[in-house]
């Protein structure tokens, strides 16, 4: 019994961790995106 809560916590760890991770590249792209549309539209060109 002790052996299966050891392995559902050390799956939940793991897919805790991943979802970090898929966040945080989402966070990126969504991040670079948004550069990208500033820049096309002139807005954060300088005078």
């Amino acid at each position: 019994m002790t052996a299966r809560i050891v392995i559902a916590s050390g799956l939940a760890a793991m897919l805790a961790l991943t979802a970090c991770n898929t966040v945080n590249g989402a966070g990126k792209d969504l991040k670079s995106a948004g550069s990208a549309v500033s820049d096309a539209s002139g807005e954060n060109k300088k005078k």
